[in-house]
């Protein structure tokens, strides 16, 4: 077995970033409930849980974009041969599967949610990244239903924080709409809007911070987000082209780790805002040997 081509399948640097939406849903869960009485293990199943949704939602990308590959992306794990549709099949679907167990293994409302978020990336995957509209806004709502997994540590936090998974929506949407440029490139309209929809987070990071008291330390943790996304949207403004659309996505998705751990200084865990952000420098070392995009 190929294991190498398995795991450019199934972008490890991305998987990362979704680990980091866990541990921001966990750290919004202490905004009620002492980090003390969390379960360490129940936060380990999540993660888990997210490795196989993120992996699978990926994995049956790349199946449904099988022939479009062939012409634009030949040298991906399943047009290029290294595995067979057939094993991708099997190997998606193992790892939804895993991801849903795990998730009930937590507790009936997070594995409820799991179930809809792997729904969600199978409608994106094969329907919903077709609609300019709505494919955006599909792709956000699996990115926004991984913040509240997260949540669902403390079942009771997702009742009252559950419309903060609409930020994520927001941000995997501006992503979304900078990628349709990322092969024939862009317009600078869309890039704008984009860089809008990044501004709009990071204002409703800092408000909830500065409700909190914590608008210093997430204050931070923003600016450094702001600069990671910003430094390649800009330049993608000033030159749309295909290559700088998709360094613009590539700091995208990348810097949701850094979003995330700006979520966890707004409740006030510093210590663990700077662990999450230490997840960066990994997903950016595997960003250089695995496909983000």
């Amino acid at each position: 077995m190929n294991i190498k081509a398995y795991l450019q399948l199934c972008r490890p640097a991305n998987i990362i970033t979704a680990i980091a939406d866990i541990l921001a849903g966990v750290a919004i869960a202490s905004f009620a409930t002492p980090l003390t009485e969390i379960n360490p293990f129940g936060v380990i199943l999540l993660c888990i849980s997210t490795i196989g949704l993120y992996g699978g939602g990926i994995v049956f990308n790349d199946i449904f974009d099988l022939e479009l590959d062939k012409i634009e992306r030949p040298e991906r794990a399943i047009p290029s041969g290294r595995i067979s549709l057939r094993n991708a099949y099997i190997f998606g679907t193992v790892l939804l599967l895993i991801a849903i167990i795990s998730a009930f293994s937590n507790g009936s409302l997070s594995g409820i949610i799991a179930t809809l978020i792997a729904i969600s990336a199978l409608v994106y995957d094969k329907y919903g990244k077709h609609h300019s509209f709505l494919g955006p806004i599909n792709m956000g709502l699996c990115r926004g239903g991984n913040l509240i997994l997260g949540m669902s540590i403390v079942a009771n936090t997702v009742s009252e924080w559950w419309w903060l998974g609409i930020l994520p929506v927001c941000y995997i949407a501006a992503i979304t709409i900078i990628s349709r440029g990322e092969v024939h490139g862009g317009n600078k309209n869309t890039l704008y809007f984009a860089g809008l929809l990044y501004i709009m987070v990071s204002i409703s990071q800092l408000t909830i911070a500065y409700k909190l008291d914590n608008l210093l330390i997430t204050l931070a943790f923003v600016a450094i987000h702001i600069y990671l996304i910003f430094k390649s949207l800009l330049k993608a403004i000033s030159n749309p082209i295909g290559p700088n659309i998709s360094k613009a996505v590539k700091a995208g998705v990348l810097a949701l780790i850094v979003m995330d751990a700006a979520w966890v200084s707004v409740s006030g865990n510093f210590v663990i805002a700077l662990f999450v952000l230490i997840l960066l420098p990994i997903s950016i070392k595997l960003a250089k040997v695995f496909a983000v995009t």
